[in-house]
């Protein structure tokens, strides 16, 4: 991921703040149909934790972050929970899971760092696998308080996902705007 704003305290909670009230609820409940209940899945990104209690509801969740800081604020909030430190492009864990799990994580990563992390997370799934990610809709990146961001169509999408997985749905939907954002979900190709 490009930028240090995830790294301080400060924007930590500033980011905390900016995303109360926010969640991927709706998300959840359509993986929902995809994965079965109590399936091992990561969660890529998992920031203030909204998104990890709500998935913890239903699957057997390993919550993980490239921040200290948010690895901090995330075993102070749930110290029953199973968090590790991780690097979005190079995935590096010997643990297999059935889902992996990123809301608006990945689009932090340029497009060769995320081709490399969409093959990653393909090795690091078992046999049937399933991936949930949604980005941003657009063309082009920025860099937004010092955090890079890149847009993505789902031709993009669709040829990033190809060599790896078997779409299983993906479609616009409205996180603030009317189809501002694209979710992907995938299995892994056998």
């Amino acid at each position: 991921m490009k930028g240090e704003y995830y790294k301080t305290k400060d924007s930590v909670n500033e980011y905390i703040k900016l995303a109360e009230g926010v969640n991927g609820g709706e998300i959840i409940e359509d993986l929902k149909t995809f994965v079965p209940k109590g399936a091992k899945l990561l969660e890529i990104g998992s920031g203030p934790g909204t998104d990890w209690e709500i998935l913890s509801r239903d699957f057997d969740v390993t919550g993980s972050d490239f921040s200290p800081e948010f690895i901090k604020h995330l075993t102070i909030k749930y110290p029953t929970g199973s968090f590790v430190e991780l690097d979005a492009t190079a995935i590096e864990t010997k643990q297999r899971f059935d889902c992996i799990y990123a809301n608006k994580v990945l689009h932090h990563l340029t497009d060769n760092d995320l081709q490399n992390s969409i093959a990653q997370q393909a090795a690091m799934l078992n046999a049937d696998g399933i991936v949930c990610h949604t980005y941003w809709k657009g063309s082009g990146s920025e860099t937004f308080k010092g955090m890079f961001v890149n847009y993505h169509t789902v031709d993009e999408l669709t040829k990033l996902y190809a060599p790896h997985y078997t779409l299983l749905k993906i479609e616009l939907y409205k996180e603030f705007d009317v189809d501002d954002s694209v979710l992907v979900i995938a299995a892994k190709k056998p």
